[in-house]
């Protein structure tokens, strides 16, 4: 676990963008209406905040546009899915997307996913999804990457034992950095038998707009699962 000293140890701050192109009028509109309808408060009690139908949540942070998240939600009804999405106009993007599906297993916080898994009590999550995050590629903004030791101290806190971390990237730089924590980390034992594990994406998992791009090269995908027990 990690150490005051620990180099990836630091108090977390929000980086990146949060405001985009000026939104369009319905854009703007779902985020007064919808947004206020589906907005999730970071709290002890999740499932409080899901119908009864609801029987496990599930968080993705940054979302994106939104299409994975939809798809999981839409997947499995009786899981409620929980996305935290700073950026404005992907916020935007998925209410546009919520408002022609109508799912109702779906809860959004526009702010740092980091204050979602701070609050959730212990071994209250059964899936987390972090899909192509912004890589911070320079060394000197490593320390921004939201996949730190600290981090997995605390999903490792909130993920139910067997849980899945998922983790993709297209960035080489953020591959080896990903894989070099999650198998130092004492929480997490890697799903992978072979290279077609983290070179071919599973069937339960969704392309993005995103990742159809290949804007920095061919997408990887870890799967990772919460150990049962985890060594002292």
């Amino acid at each position: 676990m990690d150490t005051p000293d620990h180099p990836d140890s630091h108090r977390r701050k929000l980086y990146g963008r949060r405001k985009g192109p000026k939104l369009s009028a319905r854009q703007a509109g779902l985020r007064q209406t919808l947004l206020g309808e589906l907005a999730y408060t970071p709290g002890p009690d999740p499932l409080s905040q899901f119908p009864n139908s609801v029987q496990e949540v599930w968080l993705e942070v940054g979302f994106g546009a939104g299409e994975h998240l939809v798809w999981q939600a839409a997947q499995h009804p009786q899981v409620g899915l929980i996305g935290a999405e700073p950026y404005q106009m992907g916020m935007a993007k998925l209410l546009t997307k919520l408002e022609e599906i109508q799912l109702n297993n779906v809860r959004l916080y526009e702010g740092d996913g980091s204050e979602i898994i701070q609050a959730l009590p212990d071994a209250s999550l059964g899936r987390f999804f972090l899909l192509f995050p912004d890589p911070w590629p320079k060394t000197r903004h490593h320390k921004r990457r939201f996949l730190q030791m600290e981090m997995l101290d605390s999903l490792a806190r909130v993920l139910k034992p067997g849980a899945e971390l998922r983790f993709a990237t297209d960035d080489k730089s953020y591959l080896p950095y990903a894989l070099e924590r999650l198998m130092a980390h004492p929480g997490f034992e890697w799903l992978a038998q072979g290279p077609a594990d983290w070179k071919s994406r599973p069937a339960d998992w969704p392309p993005t707009r995103y990742e159809t791009k290949a804007i920095r090269g061919l997408p990887t995908f870890l799967r990772f699962a919460r150990r049962a027990k985890i060594a002292a």
